[in-house]
């Protein structure tokens, strides 16, 4: 006589009936209380008015080579109270800063090796947390995004303020190259004429008395 297995025999392709969940009031603290803290960045009281990729080079004067000083976002702070304006870049994954300086009149930015994605100048920067002379040399992704940045536009003032740092910055050396070119020209044209004159004096005959 063939023996039957019993209805009540466990099976492993049978999942067992779901426990019901019970609420037995037992509260569990936390190990470690983490309190919210307010983070600083030094930048609440100012309001960006350039914020661009980029990457960014310092000169090694030790090593005569450029080093990598970091690929992130460069911006340009206007203070809200001094007007003071000031370029910040972070490292886009770290947010190291990478460069900190403020932006001086008195300050030139060329093209760098004809590249015009590429531009240096020097700064008394305060990346390291102590003023160094600094020789920078930035590149950008694209010169269209460069030319974007600098238009103004009427319902954003900052953006205008941006262009015209920008513009005083980078232009200022082409100024002083077409002062050069026009003076040289003047010059030359004067030569010219004067050489025309004597010329012309030279070839007229002697009035007789």
């Amino acid at each position: 006589m063939a023996s039957k297995e019993p209805e009540h025999e466990h099976r492993e392709d049978q999942e067992p009936p779901a426990a019901e969940d019970e609420d037995t009031g037992a509260q569990v603290a936390p190990i470690v209380k983490l309190e919210e803290v307010a983070v600083s960045t030094g930048e609440e009281n100012e309001d960006p008015i350039l914020d661009l990729k980029s990457k960014l080079y310092r000169f090694d004067k030790e090593g005569n080579q450029w080093k990598e000083r970091g690929a992130g976002t460069v911006k340009l702070l206007k203070h809200k109270e001094t007007g003071k304006v000031r370029l910040v870049m972070r490292q886009s994954k770290t947010l190291k800063i990478c460069a900190n300086h403020l932006v001086l009149p008195t300050m030139t930015v060329q093209e760098h090796a004809g590249n015009d994605k590429s531009c240096l100048w020097h700064a008394s920067d305060y990346a390291d947390g102590e003023l160094k002379d600094e020789l920078f040399c930035i590149r950008f992704a694209s010169v269209e995004k460069v030319a974007e940045s600098q238009k103004p536009k009427e319902e954003n003032k900052d953006a205008s303020d941006a262009a015209g740092q920008l513009e005083k910055l980078s232009f200022q050396e082409k100024a002083g190259e077409e002062k050069a070119v026009a003076k040289k020209e003047e010059k030359e044209t004067k030569v010219d004429t004067e050489k025309a004159d004597t010329e012309k004096k030279d070839g007229e005959p002697a009035s007789s008395t």
